[in-house]
């Protein structure tokens, strides 16, 4: 199928040679006299490129341009400019479109000008496919990762995203409860529709009521002029709750009714307001818990935990750290201009090994730091963190000897790794370290904590 044009300006004379013109490169043409019989047009046909006049009676062309990039991101759109209104042209150009054009219009400009625009679109299209491709095999939308509990949470999102149910996403710190949040409102109904984050821990009780439900002037001091909260806001969209964990009890109160009859009071109101949102909350609390403790109300979290979906610590899906390091070694490579586009493979034994209490942040963090301070086109060991090499576990290497002892624990496995490499090394701790593949730091710490004495406690063995 020809690529499909459409040409929309309210003077003829000007349409007429567009289309003459467009037609002998093999384009298939359509026109529209008026902004909103364009319109009416792109809601019925699939249009490629949109060549509008910039300015018409009853829509703008820049009005229009709008229009084409919130509900048609693919077409790509060229505005007419004339008596040399550049200043509009480059707003236009700020707003999303490919190009402009001058009138009177020269046949070669405007040739070339649609050839870049549908190569634009075509580029577009693939870098699209690209990414669902990507994300197909290494992640979802954004959220990298091919373990097994990722995967498995890939499913739920896909499930439960098209729904109006509520979720509570569960986690530790730095999981990217948020990324998952995104990816529910992005798989919506309501992905048109507002989407807003509040974080409960940053705000106390006061503050945390006005911002979900607005104020009235005169409420409290400083409340100066009635201010809509984040219900109003996102009304027919989605609201995404952080650390929904330390909401205080009264808020709490509050929250539920919302939940239970979808309306609520602006602070210092009486007139009810009506609101249809979907609420994400996320939490790295056990509510469970709390709820036992009377600090968390259990007929909110029953209301909360409809769809509960759980978030995997780093450590646990050890097999995705590879693909998160590679992104984020791109990542930080383009944001710092940096040279580098790999990482050794006994740096990545250390990024594997690691304890990674602050989960994927903590990884971010990690890379980001590694790519600024390497010094060629790869990050060694060299250039990741002390605390993270200090923190990194005995690589022990396996044997029928280690394989064979049943009920020992990691510590006491790891405490006879130490002491026999030790001994295998005569008391050099360089060597053993090497042998051990931790740091020299780390095995101090690690002979400190488990009270090990050995024949190297001088320096002189490290010699």
């Amino acid at each position: 199928m020809n690529p499909r044009i459409l040409v929309v300006d309210d003077y003829p004379a000007s349409v007429e040679p567009v289309v003459e013109i467009l037609e002998r490169e093999g384009y298939e043409l359509l026109t529209a006299s008026r902004g909103r019989e364009a319109l009416s047009i792109l809601n019925k046909e699939n249009v490629d490129v949109v060549i509008t006049d910039l300015k018409m009676p009853d829509l703008s062309g820049l009005e229009l341009l709008e229009y084409v990039r919130d509900k048609h991101p693919y077409t790509q759109v060229i505005l007419l400019t004339a008596y040399g209104t550049v200043d509009s042209a480059v707003e236009a150009m700020s707003t999303g479109a490919v190009s402009y054009l001058q009138k009177p219009i020269k046949i070669d400009i405007l040739r070339q000008t649609v050839k870049n625009a549908l190569e634009k679109r075509i580029l577009f299209l693939q870098n699209i496919n690209l990414r669902e491709q990507l994300d197909e095999k290494f992640g979802f939308a954004n959220i990298i990762g091919t373990s097994k509990p990722m995967l498995d949470l890939f499913d739920k999102i896909k499930r439960v995203a098209p729904t109006n149910v509520i979720v509570l996403i569960t986690g530790e710190t730095g999981v990217g409860k948020d990324l998952i949040a995104n990816a529910i409102h992005n798989h919506s109904r309501r992905r048109d529709k507002p989407y807003k984050t509040i974080n409960c821990a940053t705000l106390y009780r006061e503050l945390l009521e006005s911002e979900l439900f607005g104020h009235e002037r005169g409420a409290f001091t400083g409340a100066i002029a009635r201010r809509r909260g984040v219900f109003e806001q996102a009304d027919g969209g989605m609201l995404f709750l952080d650390e929904v964990g330390e909401m205080g009890t009264e808020t709490q109160v509050k929250f539920l009714r919302v939940l239970e009859g979808h309306e609520f009071t602006r602070v210092g109101g009486e007139e009810p307001i009506r609101a249809d949102v979907r609420v994400i909350a996320a939490t790295n609390k056990d509510l469970e818990e709390a709820v036992k403790n009377k600090e968390f109300r259990a007929d909110l979290y029953h209301r909360l935990n409809r769809f509960p979906l759980h978030v995997p610590p780093l450590r646990e899906r050890r097999e995705d750290i590879p693909l998160l390091a590679s992104a984020f070694i791109k990542e930080f490579s383009r944001e710092h201009d940096a040279p580098v586009t790999r990482i050794t493979a006994e740096a990545m034994e250390y990024l594997k090994n690691a304890d990674w209490p602050g989960n994927v942040r903590e990884l971010r963090n990690v890379i980001e730091t590694a790519v600024i301070l390497a010094t060629t086109d790869t990050i060694g060991i060299k250039d990741l963190s002390p605390e993270l090499q200090d923190s990194t576990p005995v690589s022990m290497p396996i044997s029928d000897e280690t394989v064979g002892r049943v009920g020992m624990t990691m510590e006491e496995i790891e405490k006879d790794a130490i002491r026999k490499t030790l001994d295998e090394t005569d008391g050099n701790k360089t060597k053993a370290a090497q042998i051990l593949k931790i740091g020299l730091r780390t095995l101090h710490r690690k002979l400190q904590s488990y009270s090990l004495s050995n024949k190297a406690d001088g320096e002189e063995n490290d010699m």
